[in-house]
């Protein structure tokens, strides 16, 4: 079926109501015969990021399937790495509704979620019910296989001197089943949680995480990479600064970025006044901007992802040439569908063939 008739109808409806009306339709019909109706073939570009091995640079970035209930569905599009979440310690509703915006004449969205889950617990037992969950643990060799990132935060009640716990809570539930783990510190959405960018705070949440890691991965004998997901909203100071933390503390790899708090690129349109973050077109340069400062900062082998604005293959390109490694969709996916992954990949691919075919010229 043509995605382009299936946003045709979604976007009549409520944004949130869409949204989990096509979550439930995954969950629903993902290892079935109906899955082959956004089946597509995995492009087959590997790339070595943080000790993991991927089959392609394109993944998708936490917030669509919060509660990891579509993780075969998701798998089956062709995705690289597929990140789940943002999950916290207790379950919670997030902010009032309304709370998802769409603008389509900026190809945005704008959201105030606040994290809404269904809690720590449920979240890993949907991730250990997955049909891909199985095939790992009796994974063949051959074709490296998608590779599952989980996307931790902190409940809305906890105090924020009291954010350490959350996340470390989280941590040591979900590395049993991660592949990487995203610590989220950078959602626009939950109150003071982007005060833990900053110097000390951050210095101390990295180091508990670092510690409790160490800890983890003698209890089950292997590394899981922690990655932290930072904001847009930086100036080139405070991106210096992080860089150092990221260095300092050992962190395996960073992604640039989550939404961003300006509407300069959107004034005028309808709701763009909403409160919240803006995903979409509107943020890419200012992620390819975090992703130049970081990748001058922490040098050519710190694991970047790259995320923001990718609509197309040449947006994806475009944070290639940035300094990033590999990149996550989200709201490129909500408006051109899974068509988008391979394009993505195949356009990464192209760049890297004509890169390796330049060097070759040179040499």
């Amino acid at each position: 079926m043509p995605y382009g008739l299936i946003r045709f109808v979604l976007f009549r409806m409520d944004a949130e109501a869409a949204h989990e009306h096509t979550l439930a339709a995954l969950e629903r019909l993902q290892n079935t015969g109906l899955q082959r109706l956004w089946r597509q073939p995995r492009v087959q570009d590997p790339v070595t990021l943080a000790g993991l091995t991927l089959p392609n640079r394109v993944g998708l970035a936490a917030g669509l399937d919060k509660n990891a209930r579509c993780i075969d569905a998701l798998e089956s599009m062709g995705f690289g790495f597929v990140e789940a979440g943002t999950v916290t310690p207790l379950a919670q509703p997030g902010n009032a509704k309304p709370r998802l915006f769409r603008l389509p004449a900026a190809q945005a969205l704008i959201n105030r979620m606040g994290f809404n889950n269904e809690g720590v617990a449920a979240f890993v037992a949907h991730v250990g019910a997955s049909r891909f969950a199985e095939q790992r643990q009796s994974a063949a060799k051959g074709a490296p296989r998608m590779a599952l990132g989980l996307n931790i935060g902190k409940n809305a009640a906890t105090p924020m001197e009291r954010a350490q716990d959350d996340y470390l809570a989280c941590l040591a539930a979900v590395y049993p089943h991660a592949d990487y783990v995203t610590v989220n510190i950078s959602s626009p959405n939950t109150k003071n949680l982007r005060d833990l960018q900053a110097d000390e705070a951050l210095a101390a949440l990295l180091a508990a995480l670092k510690a409790r890691q160490r800890e983890l991965a003698d209890a089950h004998g292997r590394h899981v990479p922690l990655f932290l997901k930072i904001a847009p909203d930086l100036d080139e100071a405070q991106v210096q600064s992080i860089a150092a933390a990221l260095l300092e503390h050992g962190m395996d790899g960073v992604i640039a970025t989550n939404t961003t708090l300006s509407r300069q690129a959107v004034q005028g349109l309808p709701h763009a006044q909403e409160a919240g973050g803006l995903s979409g077109a509107p943020v890419r340069e200012a992620s390819c901007r975090v992703i130049r400062q970081l990748r001058a900062a922490l040098g050519a082998g710190f694991p970047i992802i790259g995320a923001g604005g990718i609509l197309n293959g040449a947006d994806a390109v475009a944070k290639i040439e940035a300094g990033a490694d590999a990149v996550q969709l989200y709201t490129g996916l909500i408006y051109k569908g899974p068509a988008l992954v391979a394009e993505a990949a195949r356009a990464i691919r192209a760049h890297g063939a004509v890169k390796c075919a330049g060097r070759d010229r040179q040499a």
